[in-house]
């Protein structure tokens, strides 16, 4: 079992004002019908409210405390602003306490600043990228990510993804400096059954130890061998099956993950 050391964070208990409910849904739909499998259970969670949009431009935060989110894989800093607001934010890697963070265009090429990306130089590392201006950072935000911005092309910039995709994303839309935190995240084993369960993850029966009625992989004597593509329960293919519907965001790609 490898698990995390928390030795940055800072404070155990969050703002009271920045949280809401989180309701259990147990992978079920608004019918009550299981449309995600092998979820239910785990601990109680409150959710905590996240300043994707990095809105408060021309205002100076120091950050108070770094926190455990239980809702992401990223820990989150408290920022308090100068006119005296508190909001959450991602957690920079390496961000200091009472370190100082802006957002807008005049802020400065500093770690946590968030900035459109014509104001940031290519090559900087950034994260909680945005997609549309003003919609909010939807990109790059797990623990250890971080996108480089490769190019500026009018009002288009070009940005690596951490999948190796590169993406063209308009010069209007926001993000913010340095790589996300919480690093180790990646190396982080489990250990046990009972550790999937408080994190809400159920039990996974192989598809080659059911029935036929139940599975396409299922019957056979002994373990029979799987011929042709691996199925789903429901016989579509469970592996290099093309899921990309969006084609109409398919121009803003410039070159696909994996290609050479």
């Amino acid at each position: 079992m490898v698990g995390s050391t928390f030795e940055e964070v800072t404070k155990t208990k969050p703002e009271k004002h920045l949280l809401e409910p989180l309701r259990k849904r147990g992978g079920r739909n608004n019918q009550g019908r299981i449309s995600v499998r092998h979820q239910g259970g785990g601990h109680k969670r409150q959710y905590r409210i996240i300043d994707w949009k990095r809105d408060k431009l021309g205002v100076a935060g120091a950050v108070l405390a770094v926190e455990y989110d239980p809702n992401r894989s990223a820990r989150i800093a408290l920022i308090e602003y100068e006119d005296g607001e508190k909001r959450y934010m991602l957690a920079p890697h390496e961000i200091k306490i009472g370190a100082r963070v802006m957002s807008g265009p005049t802020a400065e090429i500093a770690l946590g600043n968030a900035l459109p990306l014509r104001n940031i130089p290519t090559g900087t590392a950034i994260h909680n990228l945005e997609l549309r201006p003003g919609q909010g950072g939807r990109l790059v935000r797990g623990a250890g990510n971080a996108a480089q911005l490769m190019a500026k092309d009018g009002d288009w910039a070009q940005v690596r993804l951490p999948s190796g995709e590169v993406h063209r994303i308009h010069c209007a839309c926001m993000a913010t400096i340095g790589q996300v935190g919480n690093r180790e995240h990646s190396g982080m084993k489990l250990g046990k059954a009972g550790r999937s369960r408080w994190l809400g993850i159920r039990p996974t029966v192989r598809g080659s130890a059911m029935n036929p009625n139940d599975h396409p992989h299922g019957g056979g004597e002994g373990k029979a061998p799987r011929g042709g593509q691996p199925q789903t329960p429901w016989g579509k293919p469970a592996m290099g099956y093309r899921t990309r519907r969006r084609k109409a965001t398919d121009k803003y790609i410039v070159r696909r993950r994996g290609s050479k």
